[in-house]
């Protein structure tokens, strides 16, 4: 492991530069591999900057509202009692992983969020008690349990399929249900694989040796401050009211209530009001949903500073085509039974470059859905096949792992070389999975 941390503390830059990077990579691999040209390639590039920002917005709230609901009262207390679950490092270190992934399932913006801060939680009971634990290592299984988003609630892909009128939907005739997609038993097996798989992984290469153990460095009796504010005018009353935020979180609930026993589906805006619902009903009033909110908002910021540019990443490729020399290349070399490894592969290479799962959907699927038509592939199981290569190059993907990296103030370095561990277990799993599928 060592080594491989050396070489990624020399070499790896801050995130932002690994956007800008990539920006003039794939504007290179498009003169290379395509015929646009230059003054192509960059307004192809300065299109696709505002090409996401529905998108931008829908995950930008995901991000927002799960940093929020695990900060409330109720969530933040049930981390701190979850933090002095385990009793020795190893224990820590897997504990805190299978948390996260747990969490991830239910929504991302959560898993990364609660991940990091059961992470930090963790650190600060073992320092309290006098006893190692190695806190990169915390964080890096605390991202590792991001590696099983998109099988779970708020899976952007399989969302999409199922939602009517989606361009997804259309192609296939008509939408593709949860059940035969995140539900299928297949997947659902495959998340507990995966689970297993870098459990063991990260039981492999947990450091045993003292001299190698890097602690947390804050005091552990550092405590959030308390949200308080004086209550003198009315309008402060108003503000210190449990009714507004009560109010409208109930009202929240009859609106899902009404969604879904009419028949709606469940699509990324609904993920998002369910999260928000939570919110409402847990803040004790809206001072300290104001206060909760300006504190996550420091957590999107460099996300939403970024995102503009993977989106104009995502123009140069979509709008030259090197997205569908890439797909193409993949497709032109499988059968039925080899084509979700091989999507699965293509998707975790386009994921490297445009790490969005609804953005890659949007590319990919229209080719990889013409494709399994063609060979007679199950479109179930393309989708998925996307889906698992966007979620599993996100452990070597800086972009994601941004706010949880805040909150546990560290970089990327630190924990890169755990988390390509988890990239190469989990990558077992997937391929393993879409090959059996495909059988």
């Amino acid at each position: 492991m060592r080594p491989l941390n050396t070489l990624v503390e020399r070499f790896i830059p801050s995130a932002l530069v690994f956007a800008i990077i990539l920006t003039f990579v794939v504007a290179l691999l498009a003169l290379i591999f395509t015929d646009a040209g230059p003054v192509d390639v960059v307004e192809e590039w300065g299109i696709g900057l505002a090409g996401l920002l529905d998108f931008i917005t829908q995950m930008a709230l995901i991000l927002l509202l799960g940093h929020i609901l695990a900060n409330t009262r109720p969530v933040h207390k049930l981390l701190v009692k979850l933090a002095r679950v385990p009793k020795t490092a190893m224990q820590a270190y897997l504990f805190v992983f299978v948390v996260a992934a747990l969490a991830s399932l239910i929504t991302w913006g959560l898993g990364l969020v609660a991940g990091a801060l059961l992470a930090r939680e963790v650190a600060f009971e073992f320092r309290s008690r006098d006893q190692l634990v190695h806190f990169p290592m915390l964080v890096a299984s605390a991202f590792s349990g991001f590696v099983v988003w998109h099988m779970g609630y708020s899976a952007s892909g399989p969302l999409l399929a199922a939602t009517p009128d989606s361009f997804v939907a259309e192609q296939l005739g008509e939408p593709l249900a949860i059940t035969e997609s995140i539900f299928s038993t297949w997947n659902l097996i495959a998340v507990l694989a995966t689970i297993a798989a870098v459990s063991l992984a990260l039981y492999l290469v947990a450091p045993r040796r003292d001299s190698a153990i890097v602690p947390l460095t804050v005091d552990a009796r550092q405590k959030e401050a308390e949200i308080e504010e004086d209550v003198v005018t009315p309008a402060d009353r108003v503000d210190a009211s449990r009714i507004p935020t009560l109010a409208t979180g109930l009202l929240l609930v009859g609106y899902l209530v009404i969604h879904f026993s009419g028949g709606g589906s469940l699509t990324l805006d609904i993920v998002n009001w369910s999260f928000l619902t939570l919110i409402m009903l847990l803040v004790r009033n809206p001072f300290e949903l104001i206060a909760l909110t300006k504190k996550a908002a420091s957590n999107v910021g460099e996300i939403l500073l970024q995102f503009p540019l993977y989106a104009g990443i995502l123009g140069m490729m979509a709008g030259t085509g090197l997205i569908s020399v890439i797909s193409e290349g993949f497709v032109a070399i499988s059968n039925q039974q080899t084509f979700a490894l091989f999507a699965f592969f293509s998707a975790g290479l386009v994921n490297f470059f445009v790490p969005s799962g609804g953005g890659q959907i949007a590319v990919q699927a229209p080719i990889l859905l013409e494709a399994a038509e063609s060979l007679g592939t199950d479109p179930a199981v393309a989708i998925m096949a996307v889906a698992y290569g966007d979620q599993w190059t996100n452990m070597i993907q800086p972009f994601w792992a941004l706010p949880l990296l805040a909150i546990a103030g560290l970089k990327m370095r630190d924990i890169l070389g755990y988390t390509t561990i988890t990239l190469v277990a989990s990558g077992l799993v997937f391929s393993a999975t879409l090959l059996l599928v495909s059988l």
